[in-house]
């Protein structure tokens, strides 16, 4: 990790993340608490993976790459921020450099019928909450997939990750500034531009009677 000097009360705070304190046991050579870790985040990590390369055999192989490269900076470790931070960020560059080495289309897909990693039903959790728009009926399957494929597939690689941090791993904007090296007030513009940039691009549904839009609460 790179040298960041923390005040008491942020290292405290640090230091009060049970993984954390896991990663420090790993750093004085406890095994089980790297598998414990590994357990804790593997299938998270896949799903943001995934939804970042669009590639489930890519995304696991990332995966794969994250917890070597934490495993091998376990001797150098300082808890500077959250785990989850660290960790995301090192997965964030992975998955850039893949999609860049590759020139693969960052193009995501949300099933409205996953049940996995990023939690129930995320297709309607971002139509209604980052959009402001909302299904005026159920929407079937392929209707969800189309309309979630093509309005995620609009926002920049860190509006996506931005989105996919704050809404599903439930990361504060602190922790995902960290993340992205952008200040907690950047990370609030990003995700209000990825919430309209979804608008704008799920608007094209309403006049259809599939969605309409809701007002902010």
């Amino acid at each position: 990790m790179s040298d960041v000097t923390l005040s008491t009360a942020d290292q405290n705070a640090v230091l009060r993340d049970p993984d954390v304190r896991l990663m420090l046991r790993v750093k004085e050579g406890d095994e089980a608490a790297f598998t414990e870790l590994v357990l804790g985040y593997q299938h998270r990590l896949v799903g943001v993976l995934y939804h970042l390369v669009r590639d489930q055999e890519l995304a696991e192989d990332l995966a794969q790459e994250v917890f070597l490269r934490v495993y091998k900076a376990r001797e150098k470790y300082q808890p500077t921020a959250r785990f989850s931070t660290w960790m995301f960020r090192i997965a964030n560059n992975l998955a850039s450099n893949a999609l860049r080495s590759t020139g693969r289309r960052r193009e995501t897909t949300l099933f409205a019928h996953d049940s996995g990693p990023l939690g129930p039903r995320p297709a309607e959790q971002l139509l209604a909450e980052k959009s402001g728009l909302m299904p005026t009926r159920l929407l079937d399957r392929s209707e969800m997939r189309g309309v979630v494929q093509s309005a995620l597939a609009s926002l920049s690689e860190r509006q996506r990750l931005a989105v996919l941090l704050h809404k599903f791993e439930e990361m504060s904007y602190a922790d995902i500034g960290a993340t992205l090296d952008m200040s907690p007030q950047a990370v609030k513009s990003l995700l209000s531009r990825a919430r309209d940039n979804l608008r704008e691009k799920l608007e094209s549904y309403v006049s259809g009677g599939t969605l309409k839009p809701v007002q902010d609460h």
